[in-house]
């Protein structure tokens, strides 16, 4: 028998084209760009406008911090903004992740103790395996007490909101007492250290992770709590130096050192790391991944919840409390039973997908290669580096229906579970694992399923709680049964 004509045809594969844009004019192209990014239009804006005029999601332009202190950056990226270009970053066979964690600024390495941590290590450098499955063996061995030290914490938060709002106040804000719970339950789970142990520490450890962390972003992110043009000439126009939080940092480095003496010495034995190497880069996962992490992604996800108008809590809560109910009386609020609240998980899956913790992706060219989207080919050269930015990816309307919009229900049947090849808020599709050989974030299922306790456990405890519009407070709590 003859085959058909149409197994016969191969598909046409449009030829590579060049790639959209232009970086302007020495210093005037990069400042125009710098200052669409953080003053003019916003991120957002900015990408949507030059994806409009280039009618494309891939294009050339430069990406902050730019001239003029910043003599030895090249700000030039190639912006990846489509599901299908943006998966390139994923895959270390085309693209080099060395270095380039916030893009082709690096903050000085005095503020990681001279030493390279994890995340700015490639995957061909052979400290890289050695360091990450480090890393995914803290995670592992965390999971003995990382569920009842959240639950112990994030109560005693929400025991301080009720008492604010009993008292008469109409709002409690939340996001200092989120981030002292998250400081808490991170440093008894993954460092294995109490954090009152340390007077030096104790009830403001949160606050030096917040000094340290801002010192080596502010150059590469819009704030907005101050007037322009001060932002950029204070903020956006040259690198803060270590020395400003060196203080802070030994104070942290001492904690780790003393109260966390097993898990160190755990790096030493098991993995040969140097002493130093082991803590510097406990530090970042603490304070970079983890804590940074969470304070972005927490207050995002109780404030969409806290202000739906759909009618979303009355079904979460209806959820959380017929699975609690099916597990029998006595049950314990943990990872196994929310595994079974689909609601829940999807709406987690949502709040990340339209608001990621980290919004841009970065990558350079190990070598020559096609970069394809939808529709397109563009070549890329070698030594480019590719910048994504995930809310305009995963608002990808090839992909998601209603992009735009919160849809609480989105990731749930068997469609819903589909789309999660393309999420990617954890540098990987949530299909995916992390392990030594790639860069997806070590704690992405970590981060996954201590969201969901979260939420499972406000509408196991509540039967309703509100968020004001304007800011992270709380400003309705109706207890459990009390109507």
């Amino acid at each position: 028998m003859w085959p058909s004509l149409a197994s016969t045809v191969t598909p046409l594969v449009p030829p590579p084209r060049p790639i959209p844009g232009s970086y302007g004019l020495p210093l005037v192209g990069p400042l125009k760009d710098r200052l669409d990014y953080f003053w003019l239009q916003g991120p957002e804006t900015f990408f949507r406008s030059r994806m409009a005029s280039h009618r494309s999601t891939v294009f050339r332009t430069n990406m902050p911090p730019t001239f003029p202190f910043f003599i030895n950056v090249d700000p030039r990226v190639v912006a990846v903004l489509d599901t299908s270009s943006f998966a390139a970053l994923f895959d270390p066979s085309l693209v080099d992740k060395r270095n380039v964690l916030i893009g082709h600024y690096m903050p000085s390495l005095a503020f990681t103790g001279d030493t390279r941590v994890v995340v700015y290590l490639d995957t061909s450098e052979p400290t890289h395996a050695k360091v990450k499955s480090f890393c995914l063996d803290l995670l592992r061995r965390s999971s003995r007490v990382w569920v009842r030290e959240f639950l112990s914490n994030f109560r005693a938060m929400l025991d301080g909101i009720e008492s604010d709002l009993l008292s008469g106040k109409s709002s409690s804000g939340f996001l200092v007492a989120l981030q002292k719970c998250i400081f808490a339950f991170l440093s008894k789970s993954i460092v294995g250290a109490d954090p009152a142990a340390d007077p030096r520490v104790g009830e403001f450890g949160h606050i030096l992770l917040d000094k340290w962390l801002a010192l080596q972003l502010l150059p590469t992110i819009k704030v907005g709590a101050i007037p322009q043009p001060l932002e950029e000439l204070l903020l956006h126009s040259f690198a803060f130096p270590f020395a400003l939080v060196s203080g802070d940092y030994r104070k942290l480095y001492d904690f780790v050192e003393k109260q966390g003496q097993e898990v160190v010495r755990m790096a030493q034995d098991e993995y040969g790391l140097k002493k130093e190497e082991a803590i510097h880069n406990i530090l970042f996962v603490l304070g970079f991944n983890a804590f940074g992490g969470f304070s972005v992604f927490f207050p995002s996800l109780i404030t969409t919840i806290g202000r739906d108008k759909s009618g979303l809590r009355s079904k979460l809560k209806e959820e959380v409390r017929r699975v609690m109910k099916s597990r029998g009386d006595g049950s314990e609020m943990g990872f196994e039973a929310v595994k079974e609240m689909e609601l829940v998980r999807s709406t987690v899956y949502e709040v990340l997908r339209l608001n990621p913790p980290v919004p841009l992706q970065y990558g350079r060219a190990r070598r020559d290669f096609v970069l394809r989207s939808h529709d397109t080919a563009f070549q890329v050269s070698k030594g480019e580096l590719l910048c994504g930015y995930q809310p305009l990816a995963m608002r990808d309307p090839e992909v998601f229906e209603n992009p735009e919009t919160f849809v609480g229900t989105r990731f749930m049947g068997n469609s819903g579970k589909e789309l999660l090849k393309y999420l990617y808020w954890s540098n990987g599709p949530e299909t995916g694992k992390p392990t030594a050989d790639n860069k997806q974030c070590a704690a992405k299922d970590y981060v996954v399923e201590t969201a969901c306790l979260m939420v499972a456990e406000l509408f196991n405890r509540y039967d309703e709680f509100e968020c004001d519009d304007n800011a992270m407070s709380i400003t309705k709590l109706e207890k459990k049964g009390i109507l």
